[in-house]
């Protein structure tokens, strides 16, 4: 795909949003091929002038890289505003983005660097888990279960296992649930006390295991809170 492009593309942007939000939100169609990087997943479409490739490769943790050709409009900033626009989220759901040359520093979010490809905005896990509690469907489209731990997942992947960190034995010792199950096997036991329900769900059920999933992550959170009196917080 990448090799029949006319222009070379330029890195714009990690989101913690996944591919097929992305292209759910923007009615794309996903296509599937190889590069140098191995089995890659990316969508081609146009925003204000803009060309956009959006991309994940196999093996990578959940999020969607973004990609533009080095012509159409010169700002940065501009591009990712139409972006976000577009999909409905806001600058909580980029992870790094660039600027350069013909960029207004006033009009960058304070949590975007400068210089090439950047670093991780310095931000509060409290700042995601109140975005994600509040508007869990602008991060998982559909709303399941299943949707909702992979995500959670993912993003504990992300910051090396700090956002969740020593929720597993707190469920274990405050609910009295297998020590040996992961959290989310851990959850369904809570939540589902008389047994897991049987495959496929119903909308209700997905509906009250996400429901007390978001109930037992702040209920450990606030418990957290109270042992040290500050919220988890990133490096």
């Amino acid at each position: 795909m990448f090799q029949a492009a006319t222009e070379p593309l330029v890195s714009l942007a990690l989101l913690a949003v996944e591919l097929d939000m992305v292209a759910q939100r923007l009615r794309l169609t996903i296509e599937e091929s190889w590069d140098g990087h191995g089995a890659v997943r990316a969508a081609f479409f146009t925003l204000g002038g803009t060309d956009f490739v959006v991309t994940h490769h196999e093996g990578d943790p959940p999020g969607t890289c973004v990609w533009v050709w080095k012509s159409g409009p010169v700002d940065p900033a501009e591009r990712m505003a139409l972006l976000l626009a577009a999909l409905g989220v806001g600058d909580e759901a980029v992870s790094y983005s660039t600027w350069g040359v013909g960029t207004d520093p006033s009009r960058l979010p304070a949590t975007w660097g400068r210089g090439g490809v950047m670093r991780r905005p310095v931000e509060s896990h409290e700042r995601f888990w109140q975005s994600f509690r509040k508007r869990t469907g602008m991060y998982v489209s559909p709303v399941t279960f299943h949707g909702v731990t992979d995500y959670l997942n993912g993003y504990d992947h992300g910051c090396g296992g700090a956002f969740l960190n020593g929720f597993r034995q707190w469920l274990a010792d405050r609910y009295e649930v297998g020590p040996n199950l992961v959290w989310w096997a851990q959850v369904v036991q809570v939540v589902f006390p008389e047994g897991r329900p049987s495959d496929p769900w119903a909308d209700e059920q997905h509906h009250q295991a996400v429901a007390g999933t978001l109930t037992l992550l702040e209920e450990y959170f606030q418990h957290l809170s109270d042992q040290d009196g500050t919220p988890p917080q990133t490096d």
